[in-house]
């Protein structure tokens, strides 16, 4: 059985490959790890254009983890309000931005263990970081769309991300773990939407078990 669903697994990836050439980043607008970093705690329950808004202004003026740790937070808060939960978002930057200035020496540390002691910082964010940020895989970020698609299509029956994440990672080759994520997000907003899947004139409805079901 794994190895029909690996097989399987394949083949999805093979028509996600042909169906999207061209994608090879996150959606979110950064420059280096921190940018990526400060992004995609913003981008939690909110999408990556409306980051992209607010971090046009924001990366101008905080530049180094030294400028957000010495924030005020009341001003910060205001400035990434649109956002959404923009008082727990405020408060993990600054405070993840102060464990870099006392532990990592004001670098974003591309290590798995490391980032995961950060505020905000789960296994999505930190493989999201690793990946854009440094180029390094450990496993793949499971957001809202990879979490949609990995049980629509079958991969998975798992309700926590980091399972969910797991079941992934058997089913596809290490080396394209981090073009999994790529390909997924791209056909979840494309395509396979979250209220209504456009299963009719999708690539993979042979292939998918939720195929006209929605």
């Amino acid at each position: 059985m794994v190895e029909k669903d690996k097989a399987k697994a394949l083949k999805v990836l093979a028509k996600l490959e042909k169906g999207y050439p061209g994608v090879k980043k996150f959606a979110l607008d950064y420059h280096n790890p921190l940018e990526l970093l400060v992004s995609t705690i913003l981008s939690a329950q909110c999408t990556d254009a409306r980051v992209n808004i607010v971090t046009k202004d924001l990366f101008k003026k905080y530049k180094t983890a030294e400028d957000y740790a010495k924030a005020d937070l009341a001003t910060f808060q205001k400035e990434i309000h649109s956002t959404g939960f923009y008082k727990n978002k405020a408060k993990n930057i600054t405070n993840a931005a102060k464990i870099l200035v006392k532990d990592f020496g004001g670098k974003v540390p591309d290590e798995m263990e490391d980032l995961l002691r950060l505020p905000g910082v789960a296994r999505k964010t930190a493989n999201i970081v690793l990946l854009g940020g440094f180029g390094k895989v450990e496993g793949i970020a499971v957001d809202t769309h990879v979490y949609r698609l990995s049980h629509r299509l079958g991969f998975s029956s798992q309700r926590n991300p980091n399972k969910v994440e797991k079941d992934l990672m058997g089913l596809f080759p290490r080396s394209k773990w981090g073009r999994i994520n790529y390909l997924l997000i791209s056909h979840g907003r494309a395509v396979c939407k979250a209220r209504k899947p456009l299963c009719g004139q999708c690539t993979l409805n042979k292939l998918c078990p939720s195929a006209f079901k929605a």
